[in-house]
């Protein structure tokens, strides 16, 4: 008996230990610098250490808690494919597809000595072109291998009827991110235009082209796409869903742009009958139009080998490799050097195969507590919003009503999917690196496609459950969190509320609040694109809204670049928000109730911390402006300041005085959800 409750006394000391290092290990001051106040900036008291200690690989443009946890993550997978690739299996079986895919990308030896020569046939064809006819024939040919020039077909759910899936057309054509690298005239923005013109001018030297002629084509590439740029939808108004939603037939995309043979167009994707479809730029299909008349043939004819080098050099000989990387990777990103090659073939590989490595990946990482664990989360979150809008007193009691029942019929994914993706038609051989990522990136659009004019699959997820991110599907009004996510330092198993609640339930939060963000309040509760909200509402949200966007258009993020608050606005609303719900959530757990301290600090602060952490990161100059024009998220650092400076909890947990930089006084705080 003696010996029995000494052997349980050892195993609860053991518990306990474990417990407490994963606590300390959540929380570490060697992640901080305490030389700072909290209250003077706490992106980098809460982070300095991490900063110090974990500096930007040459390979990337940026680093942190993501990509650390991602980098876990592409080890894993690594480690399955190599165990995957070992073993001989028989054709047409997953572990075979996914091997030889994986074994001839690392096959450098033979990419090398075949050069461009995969995919010269189709460069031929491209020139053997006779008339802009067959020009239509070709887009189609690029547009099944996911290559996109002049715009981009793809199905996805009609946004005012969610439950069917319709054609959608939308703009494209570029050979740079977006329409503001074509037309912006700061000096950054123009010495990347001259670095544009000599990287497609190099790219066309390797493919044979004399010097002279290949910088004749360069520049003839930047005046088409600068056209297509200029009548493209700035990065703002591609956040509105009403301006994008343009809904006709056929014979409505043949008459605002009728020099584009529309039904040779879709025959040739195999989609005969397009039905609906929704155009989400006009004025871009009227300007492809108008360039389909008064462009050239052999023009045309060169726009289309560019971007059908542009498409496939990732995958080619080492020469086209690295000058890819030289203007995408340095001049875009400011990235030292490329991934390793193993790192870029998992990439690939993963976009590929992505649900069927979803599925090893999930048989051998992710534990079922963890599901239920979160699974209690995002259900003590969902009161906690539920709670906060019946509380709130700027809006009506009837929009109250509808926005409630949206959060209840808000549908929650969690970890994997419940049925995986059939893989068995996509032929992969042991073959040429090019011709396996053609012949899946064909396969794949043909599933893509082969889903319009049906019902929406309401089990399909959006994401492999070996990606480290979450999404809301304002369609679908669905929060998805694939298991790669569901790790330190966004989720510990064996650490306190503060930590969880404070890390992956913000993150639960935010997506949760997505559905009622500047966007994606627009749509109703089953997924449709409505308007459910009273005139003076709207016009309390949006006042509110506002407050966020003038806080965040004031952040200089590099020497007199700003941020921008108006893109970054809906993603702003949703870390305010998820902060909200997940803190609010978490006072009612016992640790939030409690006094007690942990490693010297109390649960708010714990709280905070882990939710400051989760966005550390180093980034390069590069970057930041690139990520600044692009992209709908605020840079790490500001997706701290920007939400704690509007959180009185946050103020009181660390004692933020007027006159720090922290402090926001209370009449200029963001309040929305």
């Amino acid at each position: 008996m003696k010996n029995t409750l000494l052997f349980i006394a050892s195993v609860a000391f053991f518990l306990t230990s474990i417990q407490s290092f994963a606590q300390d290990k959540a929380i570490d001051r060697k992640d901080m610098d305490t030389t700072l106040k909290p209250g003077e900036d706490f992106y980098r008291y809460a982070n300095g250490g991490w900063l110090e200690n974990n500096p930007i690989p040459k390979e990337k443009s940026r680093y942190g808690s993501f990509d650390q946890l991602a980098d876990k993550g592409k080890e894993q997978v690594r480690e399955l494919i190599k165990k995957t690739a070992a073993k001989e299996h028989e054709d047409g079986t997953v572990a075979q597809q996914i091997g030889d895919f994986y074994a001839s990308g690392m096959d450098v030896k033979q990419r090398n000595k075949k050069g461009i020569a995969p995919i010269r046939e189709d460069l031929k064809s491209i020139q053997a072109i006779s008339s802009k006819k067959d020009l239509v024939d070709i887009v189609s040919m690029m547009h099944k291998y996911s290559m996109g020039p002049l715009f981009h077909t793809y199905g996805s759910a009609d946004a005012k009827n969610s439950e069917m899936v319709v054609t959608h057309l939308f703009q494209g054509g570029l050979g740079m991110p977006n329409r503001d690298y074509y037309t912006s005239e700061d000096e950054r923005t123009e010495n990347i235009r001259q670095k544009y013109v000599e990287h497609v001018a190099e790219m066309f030297r390797l493919s044979g082209k004399e010097d002279q002629k290949a910088e004749e084509l360069a520049g003839l590439i930047m005046k088409l796409e600068t056209r297509l740029a200029k009548s493209s939808m700035t990065m703002l108004e591609l956040r509105d869903p009403h301006k994008r939603y343009n809904k006709m037939d056929l014979e409505g995309i043949k008459d605002i742009a009728p020099n584009f043979n529309w039904t040779r167009y879709f025959d040739g994707l195999g989609l005969g009958n397009p039905g609906t479809i929704i155009v989400g730029q006009p004025e871009f299909f009227k300007e492809v139009s108008a360039m389909m008349d008064e462009v050239s043939l052999e023009q045309w004819k060169d726009y289309l080998t560019w971007h059908y080098i542009n498409g496939t050099a990732n995958y080619l000989s080492d020469d086209f490799v690295e000058q890819d990387f030289s203007f995408y990777g340095n001049v875009l990103s400011g990235k030292e050097e490329n991934k390793p090659r193993w790192k870029r073939v998992l990439n690939t590989t993963n976009g590929a195969l992505s649900k069927a490595i979803g599925k090893l990946y999930v048989e051998e990482y992710f534990p079922p507590e963890a599901k239920e664990r979160m699974l209690n989360l995002v259900s003590n979150l969902k009161k906690s919003l539920g709670e906060r809008i019946q509380a709130l007193d700027w809006m009506s009691d009837s929009t109250k009503t509808m926005a409630t029942e949206k959060l209840h019929t808000m549908n929650v994914k969690i970890g994997y999917p419940d049925k995986w993706r059939d893989y068995s038609g996509l032929e992969v051989k042991d073959r040429v690196y090019v011709e396996n990522v053609l012949a899946a990136r064909k396969f794949n659009k043909a599933f893509q496609l082969n889903k319009i004019n049906k019902p929406v699959d309401e089990d399909e997820w959006h994401m492999p459950p070996q990606m480290v991110n979450a999404y809301y599907s304002p369609s679908m009004n669905e929060i998805v969190f694939p298991a790669a996510i569901l790790q330190p330092p966004f989720f510990y198993m064996d650490a306190d509320d503060a930590v969880n609640y404070g890390a992956i339930g913000v993150v639960i939060g935010h997506e949760m609040t997505h559905g009622f963000d500047d966007q994606g309040r627009q749509y109703d509760k089953d997924g449709n694109l409505k308007d459910w909200w009273t005139k003076m509402d709207a016009e309390r949200f949006n006042k509110r809204a506002e407050v966020l966007v003038d806080q965040f258009n004031q952040y200089t993020v590099l020497d007199t670049m700003k941020a921008d608050g108006e893109l970054t606005l809906g993603e702003n609303i949703a870390d305010l928000g998820g902060l909200n719900i997940a803190y609010q959530a978490f006072k009612k757990t016992e640790q939030g109730q409690g006094s007690g301290k942990i490693n010297g600090f109390t649960a708010d602060q714990r709280f905070f911390l882990a939710y400051a952490h989760i966005w550390a990161q180093n980034i390069r100059d590069e970057e930041i402006v690139k990520r600044t024009r692009e992209d709908v998220h605020s840079l790490g650092r500001y997706r701290v300041i920007g939400p704690l400076r509007n959180f009185p909890e946050f103020h009181e947990a660390f004692d933020v005085e007027k006159g720090q930089y922290m402090y926001l006084p209370e009449e200029k705080r963001a309040v929305i959800w």
